[in-house]
């Protein structure tokens, strides 16, 4: 059974959350403050830290270099990113927005668990093989989070073999960058790498592009040409946007990996190649495949290893961290003074969904060094984020704390100590509008429970909770 600590100043939330812990099936302890949590505890006990980032006395984050190797998971109740990007880079394993749902929270933590134990028996095998399974980055890719550690993996583990490899992912997440790697890790790296994108080639020319063409095989074919596939022979063919290759051409790419063979257009002789065969796509090919749109047998050849590259938007802290390094990039390019992300800069980027991904966030990033005058920070509207494109809300996804509350019919009190112990999170929403409404402004309330006031407005409405004439004359007073 896994061993859990929790560090949490407010009593109701402390117990809800052993509670639900428990109900989990973890050994759950607990502590209202860091010195506490210290005083009576070895904290190197536990399996996993649970602390609020703002505690009495000392903040939660000083129990991460306390903790040693024990992971600590950070609550924050406040809205602002930078909080907890700031927690990460100190070595926070997560963070959790609260308030939070009872699913998001039992999920943090079995991922966070379950990563430990996983980490902790590779660092057994990697000290049995020598560090050879070890995890290293790709050159060009920045990220250090869970899905780039498992792409890294997988590209180190097929790159030295010759099985063909299906990449898919949005566009802009770095695919190119992916078979790059796979070919300069392999036996294949003193020879050629050839790229091509098959959705920038007009139909018409890509066969001939492709596989070659023989004098006066169509119009204009004035002289003999060798095609990609024959100049990558030896080396690897890449080709981008395979879903956009016509059906002819496809039979033809299917015969070079059945046969390892090339014919030219107009020609009846055929060439031997040996070619390592990359393709990439954004698209489902799978579902095109049943629509006729992509011939069946050539999508069974392909996807031999699938590598799926994660979305910017799905990658956490690493998004920082790459547009820190993009920031420093175009500092040096356009002979600009070192300039930082300002707290509000931080905030846009990590809540922007990123359609565009690494590609996009190169732009703004770009864009922002450029324009940025007589002063050391890049602000958001430097950034220029699209903002009718969605955005991540900080405090909220559809299933969160509040979209899952109870409405307790004609409770308009708020509940006293020790009369519900097993007040749920839920119940805590409800609990403390009704307990500071009086003496807080709605922006006040809002901020505390890291929401915005659109989405405290909301919550109000479908929980049946009206604000109050004194609520109302506060908020106007501020």
């Amino acid at each position: 059974m896994s061993k859990i600590l929790i560090v949490e100043d407010e009593t109701i939330i402390r117990t809800a959350l052993r509670k639900l812990l428990e109900r989990n099936l973890y050994e759950v302890c607990e502590a209202p403050s860091v010195k506490e949590a210290t005083t009576k505890f070895n904290l190197k006990d536990f399996d996993l830290i649970v602390s609020d980032l703002r505690l009495p006395g000392a903040p939660g984050t000083d129990l991460i270099k306390l903790a040693g190797e024990t992971p600590v998971l950070i609550m924050t109740s406040y809205a602002s990113l930078r909080s907890a990007v700031d927690s990460m880079r100190m070595g926070a394993v997560d963070y959790v927005a609260k308030p939070f749902d009872h699913d998001e929270m039992v999920n943090a933590v079995k991922r966070v668990i379950g990563k430990a134990k996983i980490i902790d028996k590779n660092a057994i095998q990697a000290q049995g093989l020598n560090g050879s399974t070890a995890s290293k980055a790709i050159a060009g890719m920045i990220g250090t989070s869970d899905v780039m550690q498992d792409l890294y993996n997988r590209i180190h583990k097929v790159a030295p073999t010759a099985a063909t490899v299906l990449i898919h992912g949005e566009t802009g997440t770095g695919k190119e960058l992916v078979a790059r790697a796979l070919h300069e890790e392999s036996q294949r790296n003193n020879h050629l790498m050839i790229s091509v994108n098959c959705a920038a080639i007009p139909e018409t020319l890509i066969e001939s592009e492709l596989f070659g063409h023989e004098k006066g095989a169509f119009t204009g074919a004035a002289t003999n040409r060798e095609g990609l596939v024959a100049a990558a022979d030896g080396g690897t063919l890449f080709l981008d946007e395979i879903g956009e290759l016509p059906l002819e051409a496809q039979a033809r790419l299917l015969r070079v990996l059945q046969e390892g063979e090339v014919r030219p257009l107009g020609s009846v002789e055929s060439r031997k190649v040996d070619v390592r065969l990359v393709v990439a796509t954004h698209r489902d090919l799978r579902k095109l495949a049943k629509e006729g749109k992509f011939r069946e047998d050539l999508y069974f050849r392909i996807n031999v290893v699938q590598l799926s590259l994660p979305p910017l938007r799905e990658r956490g802290k690493d998004i920082i961290n790459i547009a820190e390094s993009l920031l420093q990039r175009y500092c040096s390019q356009f002979g600009k003074a070192q300039l930082r992300l300002s707290a509000d800069a931080v905030e846009a980027i990590m809540s922007y969904q990123w359609p565009g991904n690494v590609r996009e966030l190169e732009n703004a990033i770009q864009r922002a060094v450029i324009l940025c005058e007589d002063s050391n920070e890049i602000s958001s509207q430097l950034l220029s984020i699209d903002s009718d494109a969605p955005t991540i809300e900080i405090g909220n996804v559809n299933n969160t704390l509040f979209g899952q509350a109870r409405t307790l019919v004609g409770n308009t009190q708020p509940h006293t100590n020790g009369t519900n112990q097993d007040l749920s999170l839920e119940d805590y929403f409800q609990r403390f509008v009704l307990e500071h409404q009086d003496s807080m402004s709605e922006t006040e309330l809002a901020r505390k429970l890291g929401v915005s006031r659109k989405c405290l407005w909301e919550r109000r409405q479908r929980l049946g909770i009206p604000r109050t004439k004194n609520s109302s004359a506060s908020t106007l007073a501020k």
